[in-house]
């Protein structure tokens, strides 16, 4: 068998496990790296302005398509540039693969590491231990016989259990190494335990709910990365309750099916917060029950229920904050199999009354008012996300960035059909929004992708509307200027008296007109200023081919609402309120008569 170049031997090794398109910012670090992925016809590599938006963009990818994405940077500043879009997978549970190249193992200090020394190499750092916290596997590659061993573990680590990112550095010198592919060791997954303990919880599960009058489904992305939306479809069409979606599987549930019954959490709408805090049993399948969903008066998550957990990561399970009856650790997927089969041997309740309540409250507190729209100018941003989404087809893709772009989509997107809107939760980076974008269309062949991005966020990765340019990726990026940061300006209203320092263009933020900025590259513009002009533009942008630069200028005194808002005592202690009672706050009287009485 004759010898192979170490680098031609990875990208032909992960081509042949599915990996077509590589996210990459070129390196001397990582030169033959570089080259070998060149040589690849089996693969598609794109070019980045910045390390960061190519890991940015390797998530909104896989998040897009399901289908893995390879991440290649160099050595020093290539891979810690990467870092911010590492959280963003640890913390969200999606899976990608890093490769990083290194200068020669000689020149490392892993080479010597008795010297503790900082660097020895140029342009070296240890990125190994640097991302080992944010990354289900790491590996700094010594022996060039190993690499098949690595390849396979990492490839397996990042999609066993909760998923996550893994990294491989390889330096120049094993880059460059000839390897016999016939002396290559494997690596052999573990195997997998039996399901015994999960029919028993399962059993459990249902003993509980044939008790229940007034349960609810709380879904979370976990069903999404499981592969398990048919199952889940089957399910809740089965009990026939209500179902709440988390943030990031917002897109799990159309609006108009049946059972939509709302969106919780602290900056979710209304009514979902009212069926959560008035069910009498909770069962979590797939979501880790964040701070932004729980709130940090957490004594008070779903406070009439018995709660059922179910997630793939044990820690989950035992963390400090929001407690549950029963737990269950396990995939999403495989609990609601088992569910599936245990529901369909019994005679379920019926929750129809309690379905109906969960209904009329959606009913009662919309989360665009009608008064958004009796000022014509500046744009609503409730009322611009809800004539948006509401034009977008069955199929679109919508990625948001944060501050107002994922907070009012949150609560004011509408899902219909297959859509997919594709948000990062745990990291909430700034700058998240374009690069996703670039990955979510290059993930499903180049189609049209619709884009949500703050005046504040764009700035942070703006570099990339070249990328969108150089690969003519027909993505549309709506940009809510609203004068900087208007979530730190929010935060700066309610504790710090409207006090601003860093967050508007007074306080020493501020942003270009972006339509100039977006002529330089050669981008189609459009600026939305009115209500009035509003769905006719929006309709022109998605129908159109190209990409697109819009401008909206959306009123900076909108503030989220409704949200769960904190007070701070006159000793300077914060009191969070609970989930129920959101601000604008309802009158007492108000309150007590959105509480669920099981006998009526």
């Amino acid at each position: 068998m004759p010898k192979v170049k170490l680098s031609d031997y990875i990208f032909d090794y992960l081509s042949s496990k599915r990996i077509k398109d590589v996210f990459m910012v070129s390196g001397g670090g990582a030169m033959h790296l570089v080259d070998s992925v060149g040589r690849n016809h089996k693969l598609k590599y794109y070019c980045f302005h910045h390390e960061q938006a190519a890991s940015m963009a390797a998530e909104g990818y896989k998040r897009a398509s399901g289908k893995m994405p390879l991440v290649l940077v160099t050595s020093g500043p290539g891979g810690t540039n990467t870092i911010t879009g590492v959280i963003g997978q640890w913390l969200d549970s999606v899976s990608c693969v890093y490769i990083s190249g290194q200068v020669k193992f000689s020149t490392t200090i892993a080479s010597c590491p008795e010297l503790k020394l900082r660097q020895l190499g140029d342009q070296e750092i240890n990125i190994i231990d640097i991302v080992k916290p944010i990354t289900k596997y790491a590996f700094l590659i010594k022996d060039p016989h190993s690499i098949r061993y690595h390849l396979q573990k990492a490839l397996y680590l990042a999609q066993e259990a909760r998923p996550g990112p893994v990294w491989l550095d390889i330096p120049l010198d094993v880059q460059s190494a000839l390897i016999d592919t016939d002396k290559l060791k494997s690596f052999k997954p573990p195997k997998k335990t039996s399901g015994s303990l999960l029919k028993k919880q399962v059993a459990k599960l249902v003993e509980m709910l044939m008790a229940a009058k007034s349960p609810v489904i709380l879904a979370g992305q976990g069903i999404k990365i499981s592969g398990s939306r048919g199952i889940f479809n089957s399910v809740i069409n089965k009990l026939r309750i209500p179902v709440l979606t988390s943030l990031c599987a917002v897109d799990l549930l159309p609006e108009k099916n049946a059972f939509y019954a709302g969106r919780p959490g602290t900056i979710g709408t209304r009514f979902g917060n009212f069926v959560l805090q008035n069910a009498d049993l909770l069962i979590s399948v797939g979501t880790r029950n964040n701070i932004r969903q729980t709130g940090y008066n957490w004594g008070c998550f779903a406070k009439r229920s018995k709660k059922i957990f179910v997630d793939i990561d044990s820690a989950e399970l035992k963390k400090p904050t929001v407690k549950a009856d029963l737990t269950i650790c396990a995939d999403a997927g495989c609990f609601l199999v088992e569910l599936k089969k245990q529901i369909s041997k019994v005679l379920l309740p019926d929750w129809s009354s309690w379905l109906s309540w969960a209904k009329d409250r959606r009913k009662m507190y919309p989360v665009v008012m009608k008064d958004y729209r009796c000022k014509d100018k500046p744009v609503n941003p409730y009322c611009f996300i809800q004539d948006l989404t509401a034009n977008l087809g069955n199929n679109d893709v919508l990625v948001t960035g944060n501050g107002t772009a994922s907070v009012v989509c949150y609560q004011a997107g509408i899902v219909s059909g297959k859509q997919r809107f594709v948000s990062n939760s745990g990291c909430a980076s700034m700058g998240y929004d374009l690069p996703a974008s670039i990955g979510a269309s290059i993930s499903l062949g180049k189609t049209p992708v619709v884009c949500l991005a703050g005046d504040g966020s764009l700035q942070m990765n703006i570099q990339e509307l070249q990328t969108l340019v150089h690969y003519k990726l027909p993505v549309k990026v709506f940009v809510l200027n609203n004068n900087g940061y208007i979530s730190i300006r929010q935060t700066q209203d309610n504790f710090f008296n409207s006090r601003y320092v860093g967050s508007s263009k007074e306080s020493g933020v501020s942003c270009p007109d972006i339509l100039k900025v977006a002529k330089a590259y050669g981008l189609a513009t459009e600026r939305i200023n009115s209500h009035k002009d509003m769905a006719r533009k929006i309709k022109d942008i998605l129908s159109s081919k190209k990409a697109f630069v819009c401008e909206v200028a959306v009123s900076d005194k909108q503030p989220f609402a409704p949200k769960v808002s904190s007070v701070k005592n006159s000793d300077g202690s914060i009191v969070s309120s609970s989930l129920e009672n959101m601000a604008p706050f309802l009158s007492k009287k108000e309150l007590e008569g959105n509480i669920y009485d099981a006998r009526e």
